[in-house]
Parts: C-alpha cells; sequence; structure tokens
C-alpha cells in the first residue's frame, strides 16, 4: 500500500499545494483501482514502478529545489548588477552634466580667446600707430635738438656780441671813470687778453691793463657780465686767485655790467670789487 501523504509531501515540494493534492488523490484511487484489477505479480510491478515514479519526483524536486536557489543566488546577483548598473547611469549622468558645463565653459573660453585675440589685434595696431608717431616724434625731435642747437649758437654768439660790445664800451670809458674816482693814470690801453698759468693752460681775462696810482704801478683787472650775478662774481674772484701769482703787485678789481640787483651790488662791495654800469660810460 502506498503511502498518500508521503507522496503528497513530496508533490508540494514541486507543485502548487491544490496540484500537489489532487495528483495524490488521482494517485491514491489508481492505486485501488489497480489493486482490484491487477495480480499480485503485476501489483509488486505497479508498486515497484509507483515507487520509482516517486523516487523520481523526489530528484526532480530537489533538483527544483537547487534550481529555484540557483534562481534565487541568480535573481540577487541581478539586483546587485541592477544597482550598480542605476548606480552607473547615475555617474553617467553626472559625468553627462559635467561634460555639458565643460563645453559650456569651453564655449565662453573660446569666445574670450576670441576677444583676446580681437583685443590683441588692436593692440598691436595701436602699437604699430604708437610706434610710427614715435618716430615721427624722434624725427621732429631731432630737428628741433638741430633747431635748438643752432639757436643756442645764435645765442651765444648773440652773448659773445653783447659781451664784446660792453668791454669795447668800457675799454674806452674806464680810463676817464679811473682817473675820476682813483687818481688813475693808465700806462698801456685796456685790452680782453690770456694769462698763460702753465704748459697749454691759459686764463681769460675780459679787462687787463697797467696804470700809475700815487707813482706806483698797478695792474686794472675787471670782469664783463651784460646781468650779474653772484656766481659770476665767484667765478670772477677764482679766476684771480689762478692769475695771481702770475700778476705780481697791486691790483684793482673792476666789473662791468648792463644790470645786476641790489643783492649783487652789496656782494659786490664786501669783496672789494668796484663795480661800474654799462650807462656810466661815456660814449
Amino acid at each position: 500500500m502506498i503511502d498518500t501523504f508521503e507522496i503528497l509531501d513530496e508533490l508540494k515540494g514541486a507543485f502548487e499545494p491544490s496540484q500537489a493534492e489532487a495528483l495524490a488523490r488521482l494517485m491514491g484511487r489508481l492505486y485501488k483501482e489497480l489493486a482490484n484489477t491487477v495480480t499480485k505479480a503485476e501489483f509488486v510491478e505497479l508498486t515497484r514502478v509507483v515507487n520509482e515514479l516517486s523516487n523520481n519526483i523526489k530528484t526532480l524536486s530537489e533538483r527544483i529545489d537547487r534550481l529555484a536557489e540557483f534562481q534565487v543566488k541568480a535573481e540577487e546577483r541581478f539586483t546587485k548588477v541592477e544597482e550598480r548598473l542605476t548606480r552607473l547611469e547615475g555617474v553617467v549622468e553626472e559625468l553627462a552634466e559635467a561634460q555639458k558645463r565643460t563645453e559650456e565653459r569651453l564655449t565662453r573660453l573660446e569666445k574670450v580667446v576670441e576677444e583676446l585675440a580681437e583685443a590683441q589685434k588692436r593692440t598691436e595696431e595701436r602699437l604699430n600707430e604708437l610706434a610710427e608717431a614715435q618716430k615721427r616724434t624722434e624725427e621732429e625731435l631731432r630737428e628741433l635738438i638741430g633747431e635748438h642747437r643752432k639757436t643756442r649758437e645764435q645765442l651765444g654768439n648773440l652773448s659773445h656780441t653783447v659781451g664784446y660790445v660792453l668791454e669795447d664800451r668800457a675799454y674806452r670809458g674806464l680810463p676817464e671813470l679811473l682817473k675820476r674816482d682813483f687818481g688813475i693814470e693808465l700806462i698801456e690801453p685796456l685790452r680782453r687778453d690770456y694769462i698763460e698759468i702753465g704748459r697749454d693752460q691759459y686764463e681769460e681775462v675780459n679787462i687787463i691793463g697797467k696804470a700809475r696810482k700815487d707813482g706806483k704801478e698797478i695792474w686794472i683787472i675787471g670782469g664783463c657780465k651784460s646781468q650779474l650775478k653772484k656766481v659770476d662774481v665767484d667765478e670772477f674772484l677764482k679766476s684771480i686767485k689762478r692769475i695771481e701769482d702770475f700778476l705780481q703787485g697791486e691790483k684793482l678789481l673792476i666789473a662791468v655790467t648792463y644790470q645786476t640787483s641790489p643783492k649783487v651790488r652789496r656782494y659786490v662791495e664786501e669783496k672789494g670789487i668796484k663795480l661800474y654800469f654799462s650807462y656810466e660810460m661815456p660814449l
């Protein structure tokens, strides 16, 4: 006799509960019908076949269980794969968004580069214009320097001319003034000259001459400046020191000018120099 409860338990492992119960009942009725119709030998054979069938069902159930377990593991792995794919999709979306931002920044950068290139072009053009203007300015400056040099030469010549005119007036007018103010008689005419103070060294003197005062010979030494300044007085005194050893004897120092300030007048008097103005010279 077959154990229908055992068969039912085995069938439940492979089929739905309702299906397993139906199969168990079917097998039970089949067993009863066969028990009434077959011989003992046939029944034994049938029992063996049913047992084999039961074993096969059990084996099938075990394989189904393993398959179900594999299916569960596969689903777990698939779930993990899906999770990784989901995360990967998120990463891809982030990368795509980052790529989009990068492209936008590159677009802006390209625009900035174009603007810088255009600005550089304008700057170079401006620099070329400035270089050309600088070239013209330098040419004009060279011309101006040339003109300035000519002007200075002309002014220098004019200054020399004015100075020479003043000296010439002094040569003619000083003898009478010196006689009036100091009782001096000239032994030789006043002149401009160079005093040799060393080998190839000379000191220029605007006014120089010999005179007699109270029976003694003295030197008349003077300087002429159209506008007498303190620095001119100092330079004149330095010149006197340089020629001191080469003109022995008493010296009368004089200065002749067209004009000067009261301050310079006082300074000239303090230094023992006699000051004469051009308007004092007899014509």
